[in-house]
């Protein structure tokens, strides 16, 4: 099928804005592409009219218009990202054989949105809409973690630590000091803190601004992350939210919010 010359031209018009080149004139614009400048000017001319460059009135130069970033919220609001880590997350599953889990943020508490089990490792405590308490949770650790100081600060306001095993962490100190490790380890562990012999471990997802939106958790009985049984799980876990991440827009070359 023929690209239609004029159509092509815009878009490489469009591609010449970045963080190095947030304005450009036509005569830049013209060397850029090798396009001589009456071309450039109408091309700008049918750009600005739809609002996806403007031009500033005191320096003559160009830039990207708000079209760009309608455009570019609508189709980041359009993505689900329980439809895009799905296939992951069945994935992960079956490599592992062990029960996997999705989590947002909401208040103080985590919400479960999507869960594949596995006949291996049911999980009884977690099931879709099912709200888990930050403090005692892997997925917890990690969405608490990540957010701004500011942030973070706000949440745990008044929070309740409330004791749900043996081992859950019950104080703000203890948990300040927990988030410092997820962060220098790049995921949460749940050490039977939630559910008595029940481990899990989570990770991280980032969106495309480079914010964590989710989490994503991987749950078994204790003993099957006993001794070194737990480092290739790691891994894997790590793998999936790379994967997952990449799919919503997350660069490496972006800084972590």
């Amino acid at each position: 099928m023929p690209i239609i010359q004029s159509v092509d031209r815009a878009f490489k018009i469009l591609d010449l804005f970045d963080e190095l080149n947030p304005e450009l004139k036509i005569s830049e614009i013209s060397t850029k592409l090798s396009l001589n400048k009456s071309t450039v000017h109408s091309l700008l001319k049918t750009l600005k009219e739809h609002d996806y460059v403007k031009q500033d009135a005191d320096t003559g130069k160009y830039s990207l218009g708000m079209k760009i970033v309608e455009r570019s919220n609508f189709l980041m609001n359009s993505m689900d990202v329980r439809s895009i880590a799905k296939p992951s997350l069945v994935e992960l599953s079956m490599d592992t054989s062990l029960a996997v889990h999705l989590v947002i943020l909401d208040g103080q508490s985590g919400v479960y949105i999507d869960k594949v089990d596995s006949p291996t490792a049911i999980i009884g405590y977690s099931r879709v809409g099912r709200r888990v308490p930050v403090h005692s949770s892997a997925v917890g650790k990690v969405l608490l973690a990540y957010q701004q100081e500011e942030a973070r600060n706000e949440i745990l306001k008044d929070y309740h630590y409330k004791k749900q095993t043996d081992k859950t962490i019950t104080n703000d100190e203890d948990f300040q000091s927990e988030l410092t490790k997820v962060l220098a380890n790049g995921y949460a562990i749940d050490d039977e803190e939630n559910e008595p012999g029940i481990t899990c471990l989570a990770i991280p997802l980032y969106d495309h601004s480079g914010k964590v939106m989710a989490a994503v958790s991987i749950s078994a009985p204790s003993t099957r992350f006993a001794g070194d049984q737990i480092h290739p799980i790691i891994y894997r876990l790590k793998q999936t939210g790379a994967a997952i991440s990449k799919k919503l827009g997350y660069t490496s070359t972006l800084s972590h919010a």
